[in-house]
């Protein structure tokens, strides 16, 4: 664990000799723990540093990958449902996508109160390169392991995740 301990952050490290110190059985899982979750902020940090100098957050290009999907566009509630958020959430990501020129917010042709959302050519544009780039970044990240190391990380973290709450009511629905 000692060639790790610079991946973790201090307060995990502290937190982690205080385990150690009291000689836990938990500690080498806790230990485990802290590393997956520093991978996981390294990931969002890298990630929001590579969307910030286009102006966007994670969840503004989310959204824009959603649209890209969609030539027809989208309503707020279903880009708000297919990115997990609340429409409260959308509607702030969306007037700040609108307001850098990525998207447009149109009546429905059907029913005017309904609102759809489509890309600009600006958004379609960007949307077809970061797709591109970002995919490319995430794979980038797994490019050291082997087909079998993949899976092998892929079965781990699904055992890991199977002991979480989400992962234990999802097997409780799966069961009924």
């Amino acid at each position: 664990m000692q060639d790790t301990q610079h991946m973790l952050e201090p307060k995990h490290r502290a937190l982690l000799e205080v385990a150690a110190k009291r000689g836990l059985p938990s500690a080498d899982g806790i230990g485990l723990c802290f590393q997956l979750l520093s991978l996981a902020k390294a990931i969002d940090r890298d990630c929001a540093a590579r969307l910030a100098p286009r102006q966007l957050s994670e969840g503004k290009f989310v959204l824009l990958f959603l649209l890209h999907e969609q030539a027809d566009g989208m309503s707020p509630h279903e880009l708000a449902d297919g990115a997990g958020v609340t429409r409260a959430t959308v509607t702030g990501l969306l007037d700040g996508l609108e307001r850098d020129g990525f998207v447009a917010r149109r009546a429905g042709k059907d029913d005017r109160r309904k609102i759809i959302v489509k890309l600009s050519a600006k958004g379609r544009a960007e949307a077809g390169r970061l797709l591109e780039e970002h995919t490319d970044w995430i794979g980038s990240l797994f490019a050291g392991l082997s087909p079998a190391d993949r899976a092998s990380l892929r079965v781990l973290l699904g055992k890991i995740w199977q002991g979480t709450d989400a992962g234990r009511v999802a097997r409780q629905e799966a069961m009924q």
